[in-house]
């Protein structure tokens, strides 16, 4: 069943195919905090992620999404980007998830915030 589902599906891990390719043209470049492994073909033209778990594109972090959009051409483990002290660090897209925020009073809350400026209606 593994290798069915590594056949056609994409988005958890490579395909067979992605593999296939990856180990005919690829050049292993990197590999960031969350063990996403990033290539590039041998003329430098092409570059690509295989995502260790789920494809989600936000789990990217920022110096590795430059590098693969060919913003620059030396990829963080060489020329790793110079940080502000302000900047908070990478986090993925959190929508529609448990984590996602959840401002306050929100009905996605454990316990609903008790409110004075409304009044539920009662029959009479």
């Amino acid at each position: 069943m593994s290798f069915l589902k590594r056949l056609v599906t994409w988005w958890n891990g490579q395909t067979l195919g992605t593999q296939f390719y990856t180990s005919r043209h690829g050049v292993k470049v990197g590999e960031d905090d969350q063990g996403n492994i990033y290539y590039e073909t041998r003329d430098q033209k092409r570059r690509w992620v295989i995502f260790n778990g789920e494809a989600e594109a936000s789990r990217v972090p920022p110096d590795w999404h430059g590098w693969l959009h060919h913003s620059w051409n030396e990829p963080p483990t060489k020329a790793p980007l110079k940080h502000k002290a302000w900047e908070k660090p990478h986090q993925e897209n959190l929508t529609g998830t448990p984590a996602a925020y959840a401002p306050p009073g929100s009905i996605r809350k454990a316990k609903p915030v008790a409110r004075a400026d409304y009044e539920a209606w009662q029959p009479e």
